[in-house]
């Protein structure tokens, strides 16, 4: 893993609501995603989906979406280094 913050993107379709809804299901995930930033290593990408739920039960999205979190940093860290893009 490299020195550099890691990368985050966000993905939250059609599915999840009208423009307005999926732009406050956005930007709720990216402050949340700030938040775990700092104990993140640089070096990785990850990509959020958003599910409909994101949309409808919001007060439920912080715990999943740290949980979910710590899951997939943990297992990037595991894994061995990568060497142009194929996986050792």
């Amino acid at each position: 893993m490299g020195g550099s913050s890691p990368r985050i993107g966000f993905v939250v379709s059609g599915a999840v609501g009208n423009a307005v809804t999926r732009n406050r299901v956005k930007r709720r995930m990216r402050h949340l995603a700030a938040a775990h930033v700092p104990d993140t290593p640089g070096g990785i990408d990850i990509v959020v989906r958003a599910l409909p739920r994101a949309a409808t039960v919001p007060a439920e999205v912080p715990e999943d979406f740290g949980s979910a979190w710590h899951e997939v940093v943990s297992r990037l860290s595991a894994r061995p280094p990568e060497r142009n893009g194929v996986a050792r």
